[in-house]
């Protein structure tokens, strides 16, 4: 039976089933200390199975950065539940478990770094046109300025005061979600980045970028609504389409990128670590 049992541990680990070695480590705490033949106890199978995650789970990742922060997870999650002796030590090799799983993962932290920077630099050209845009409409107001005083002319209207909010909003959100994405090019895409900073950083740089996007959207309608403030036959017949289709763009970035904003928050926050705190 005991023989079974720790077969069982050792299985688990090699698949990554954390629940059940959670579960079996409260039953029994002995088993924690279950070993093959080679005397490989649950750390080493965990370790030199880099594929930690279930590989359901691991299909559903969309980048390699995504990839690799599950992988550290289960890691880390495995760190959690065994004997503080099998931690340091040693293979046969003389390496650590620590430094076998940076071995195995060594390609998927290159391969995360290459879609966190190329995903991080179309988000920054986005960003960067949306800033130079709303930059630009801050100085160039709708009705242009009044001759005497200087003043825009739709000053006192509630509708400018919606434009320079909106305009001012976008201008100041694209901007930080360009310093984010700047951040991220610029990051040194450690192994322990991967667990927790990159996906925030990409994270807030998305939502930073979505409400850019949306706040520009109202500006633009906005701007419109006042160009057409003097014809009032024809006014809404214009505003009105024109205000549908402004809600397009929106509707195409929530749709391509909800999901991965879901999916960083959701593997960020909830995790396998989470799981087996006692």
């Amino acid at each position: 039976l005991q023989k079974d049992s720790d077969e069982g541990m050792l299985h688990a680990a090699q698949h990554g089933i954390i629940e059940f070695i959670n579960a079996m480590r409260k039953a029994n705490p002995e088993l924690l200390e279950a070993v093959d033949r080679c005397n490989r106890g649950i750390f080493s199978y965990a370790v030199l199975h880099p594929q930690l995650g279930p590989s359901s789970d691991r299909d559903t990742r969309s980048g390699a950065a995504l990839q690799m922060q599950r992988e550290i997870q289960w890691f880390k999650a495995v760190e959690k539940v065994v004997h503080p002796k099998f931690k340091e030590a040693k293979n046969v090799d003389g390496k650590k478990p620590h430094e076998i799983f940076t071995e195995n993962h060594d390609e998927l932290v290159k391969l995360g770094e290459k879609w966190a920077k190329d995903t991080a630099t179309s988000f920054t050209i986005v960003g960067t046109l949306i800033t130079t845009i709303m930059f630009a409409a801050a100085f160039t107001v709708p009705g242009g300025n009044d001759q005497d005083t200087g003043l825009p002319i739709f000053l006192h209207d509630n509708i400018f005061t919606t434009f320079l909010i909106a305009d001012a909003f976008s201008l100041f959100t694209s901007a930080a979600s360009v310093l984010i994405f700047i951040g991220i090019l610029t990051s040194r895409y450690a192994e322990k980045d991967f667990l927790r900073s990159l996906p925030w950083k990409l994270l807030f740089g998305l939502w930073f970028l979505f409400l850019s996007v949306c706040s520009m959207i109202v500006a633009f309608c906005a701007s419109i609504t006042m160009i057409l403030k003097g014809y009032r036959t024809y006014k809404w017949f214009i505003v009105g389409p024109t205000m549908s289709l402004g809600s397009i763009p929106i509707m195409v970035l929530v749709v391509s990128q909800l999901r991965l904003m879901y999916e960083i928050l959701h593997s960020t926050r909830k995790n396998p670590i989470s799981s087996i705190r006692n």
